[in-house]
């Protein structure tokens, strides 16, 4: 099996973050969000090759994936940010057998050995959610194969929320959908792989939809925040050994080489190696690698690499190398 992942977008609403660090590569509990998927793809086995789609800051995702995952690698540039459809099209050289597709915007909780149980033309994973009206939602027959992909429903016609975790057994039929969408005019200025699905299904394709245990989204600050407090509440958690004049409240993820002192820290927490609080409050909070934090108050924030924030109160989001300084906290 072949496995692709798109990660050239841009990840706009991470900004500042993302303007250095890619959107797959900010941390929840101390991992970057990519590295979630790279664990269940090593868990899986039998993957014979990993197809990158890169684009924005393609060079750090590169480097990051060749050391995180040992299998052959092949990354791709995606030059024109055309769609999913375009992303998927641009792996055809390399496929020539069944394909796993995971795009990298959220944490998903699946059993991907599904893949060896189900006789179908493929799976497309889906999450039952009640706010539908902001996803595309899969459709079904009685026998649980999907029959069609509505975007953004105004009515209840599904819940199942389309993730963006996809296994192809017939991968031609879908190149040939692919080909069918990009010489179609753009849906909504864009060509979108769930296109393709519709046209394998009307082309007599059988894919078997599966509902996932879990699906976090890591693609706002504010669903980065409540996934960083799943994973630690579902073993990722990492608590310091006793620190004297401070209170730690789980769950927390601290690093080695961080250093407390006179502060309160806790529900969700996430501290980078070699960073320094004092005399603070932090709550549902990440803060990244060796950043200085003095006399402050932070909730549903989100701190990157060497920042320097003192004096600061409620709820921020900083960008890497930025210094902030209030006059009190």
């Amino acid at each position: 099996m072949k496995v692709i992942i798109p990660l050239a977008g841009k990840g706009t609403r991470l900004r500042p973050h993302t303007h250095v660090t890619p959107k797959p590569m900010l941390r929840v509990a101390g991992q970057p969000v990519m590295s979630y998927i790279l664990d269940d793809l090593r868990r899986l086995g039998d993957i014979e090759e990993v197809i990158y789609i890169t684009g924005h800051l393609k060079d750090k995702v590169e480097t990051y994936a060749r050391q995180a995952l040992d299998a052959r690698a092949v990354f791709i540039e995606q030059a024109v940010q055309n769609g999913t459809a375009g992303a998927i099209a641009l792996a055809r050289p390399h496929v020539d057998q069944p394909v796993l597709i995971i795009f990298v915007d959220t944490i998903f909780d699946a059993d991907l050995s599904v893949i060896d149980r189900v006789d179908a033309d493929g799976i497309i994973w889906t999450k039952e959610v009640e706010d539908y009206q902001r996803f595309g939602v899969v459709v079904t027959d009685a026998q649980g194969y999907m029959t069609r992909i509505v975007e953004k429903p105004s009515t209840p016609i599904s819940k199942r929320a389309n993730i963006g975790l996809y296994f192809v057994r017939d991968w031609r039929l879908l190149y040939e959908g692919i080909d069918q969408v990009l010489a179609s005019p753009p849906n909504k200025g864009e060509y979108y792989l769930t296109d393709a699905f519709q046209y394998m299904i009307d082309h007599g394709a059988r894919l078997k939809v599966v509902d996932v245990a879990g699906w976090f989204d890591a693609g706002k600050l504010d669903t980065l925040i409540a996934t960083n407090r799943v994973m630690l509440e579902r073993g990722r958690a990492r608590r310091p050994a006793a620190i004297p004049g401070s209170t730690i409240i789980d769950p927390v993820y601290i690093e080695d080489g961080v250093a407390i002192r006179g502060s309160r820290v806790g529900p969700n927490v996430s501290i980078g190696a070699g960073t320094v609080v004092e005399d603070s409050e932090l709550r549902d909070t990440i803060v990244g690698l060796h950043a200085r934090v003095r006399r402050a108050h932070l909730t549903n924030s989100l701190v990157g690499d060497h920042v320097v924030l003192d004096g600061v109160r409620g709820e921020v989001t900083v960008g890497d190398h930025s210094e902030i300084r209030g006059t009190s906290a």
